[in-house]
């Protein structure tokens, strides 16, 4: 059963006074001729015209002044706020006191009446009926303003601790307009995404999430039983190798939008259930890639936030293009003073790490290909504020990249990094299905038995292969962190409606 607090054992009982009364405090239906936005606009199209405007309201009520004959209130919808003036001249003693007495801050209403000006400028509603529309019972955290000795008046939001935001998004959305903001923003950002491909001739596919084998990445999934089939299926970790197979089908030009499932930590930069955007692009390369993924994401920034120049955590990405370029062997030298090409086994490597930065402790058993991971992260990834393409990555961690001509230990594969963050992920695909089989091989022979990371072999892509696969350009974005720059958050929670969270402690 739920305990009631004793302000909302007074709703209630305000609830019950309404249903005696024969008002329903939660009525089937609601109108509304205008939103708060539309009924300022209207109004000043009206005063312009010397014509009376009317109006049917409904929102939120915010704040409420009462004032003996008169009472004045916000209200709030989706579109912003709008003064109410209920008189005694419009509504007569009993209805505005009926008003002050079973309304509450939280409540639905819904008013009707003549649009105005007050003496101070503002626009109002000089209400000549009103109803509620939904009692809230649950009176909503509001912000509270505190006074100092100096005189300055801080606001404290008193709903700002982020584990409650997230685990109350309800309440955060309701009290905080940049939460909405944020996710008014997430919602163009990826409507602009889909517009720019679109617009070049990408055609948007779905492929499947409960997989009977995950691919494309490495990670760990979540896995699940289908009881018809009496078989054990996985949570997608990427689409690539289901977009892929369109290509074999002759599906030129092909993207997905949609989410992916990693059953791994979680971070300010990770969740295990995320958006993802992947294109593959038939007779492209990663040069080709490269160019389009810098058109799109200043289109995206300059269309969303106003400009390629976006604000985030204290300084300015610009997204211009052309972004920096800077090959991995380069970057790892400069921001570590290790050179991975002069080191062509995991012993060597290991060992030259050893030396140079006895205060950094890589994996013993690590792989050459997740010890030269591990000197990314640690050295250069930090480095990389400004929209940067690290590109030409060594073979042993791209397992499905095209090597590139004359060099098999290094393949045509870059990554965006942007704020320190990696942002996407590219190759010229492997197409090659012999090869492609061998390199499978070798990713079992590299991963110890148990490493939930390890890329299984799909004998199905490998036949999907043997059929002929146009050379192209393939493409990965993690959508979440592309919201988080633009909308200058830090954490990836702040971008997600419903993060997940552990199970809460009552």
């Amino acid at each position: 059963m739920t305990e009631y607090t004793s302000l909302e054992k007074i709703r209630l009982a305000k609830i019950e006074q309404l249903r005696q009364a024969g008002i329903d405090p939660y009525p089937t239906r609601a109108s509304r001729s205008h939103t708060c936005a539309g009924a300022t606009t209207a109004f000043e199209t009206a005063e312009k015209a010397g014509v009376e405007a009317r109006a049917v309201l409904t929102g939120r009520i915010r704040a409420t002044r009462p004032m003996g004959k008169l009472t004045f209130a916000h209200i709030e919808d989706g579109t912003g706020k709008m003064q109410l003036f209920f008189r005694v001249n419009e509504l007569g003693q009993e209805r505005v006191d009926f008003f002050g007495d079973k309304f509450d801050l939280g409540d639905f209403i819904q008013a009707t009446g003549l649009l105005m000006r007050t003496r101070t400028g503002e626009v109002t509603l000089l209400v000549h009926d009103f109803q509620m529309l939904a009692k809230a019972v649950s009176p909503l955290p509001a912000a509270k303003d505190e006074t100092r000795e100096d005189g300055t008046v801080v606001r404290h939001a008193a709903l700002e601790d982020p584990e409650l935001r997230a685990r109350q998004r309800y309440a955060d959305l309701a009290v905080n307009p940049q939460v909405r903001e944020t996710f008014r923003k997430r919602a163009a950002i990826i409507r602009s995404l889909r517009a720019f491909l679109d617009g070049r001739g990408f055609l948007e596919v779905e492929t499947p999430i409960l997989q009977p084998l995950y691919g494309g990445a490495a990670a760990r999934p979540f896995t699940t039983h289908h009881n018809e089939l009496d078989q054990d299926v996985y949570l997608r970790i990427s689409f690539e190798l289901y977009l892929k197979r369109l290509l074999v089908g002759n599906l030129e030009k092909v993207y997905e939008l949609g989410r992916d499932f990693r059953n791994e930590g979680v971070s300010f930069k990770h969740n295990p259930e995320f958006t993802q955007l992947e294109f593959y692009w038939a007779y492209a390369d990663y040069l080709q890639v490269m160019e389009l993924t810098e058109q799109m994401i200043a289109q995206v920034a300059e269309e969303v936030a106003g400009s390629a120049r976006v604000p985030y955590q204290g300084t300015v990405l610009d997204f211009t293009p052309p972004w920096r370029r800077l090959s991995m062997r380069d970057g790892i030298l400069e921001a570590s003073g290790i050179d991975i090409a002069a080191h062509p086994d995991a012993a060597s490597l290991l060992e030259a790490i050893a030396a140079r930065h006895k205060d950094k402790t890589p994996d013993s058993n690590a792989t050459r290909g997740k010890l030269i991971d591990f000197l990314l992260s640690e050295f250069l990834e930090p480095t990389l504020v400004q929209p940067t393409f690290l590109y030409d990555y060594p073979r042993d961690i791209s397992p499905l990249a095209k090597s590139k001509p004359g060099d098999p230990l290094t393949v045509e594969r870059f990554e965006g990094y942007v704020a320190g963050l990696e942002l996407c992920n590219a190759f010229t695909e492997l197409n090659d299905p012999l090869d492609q089989e061998q390199r499978f091989i070798e990713m079992g022979r590299d991963y110890a038995a148990d490493d939930e990371e390890k890329h299984p072999m799909d004998e199905d892509y490998l036949r999907a292969m043997r059929y002929g696969m146009p050379p192209n350009g393939g493409f990965g974005m993690g959508v979440d962190r592309m919201v988080m720059m633009l909308t200058d958050n830090h954490s990836i929670r702040e971008v997600l409606l419903f993060p997940p969270l552990r199970k809460e402690d009552k």
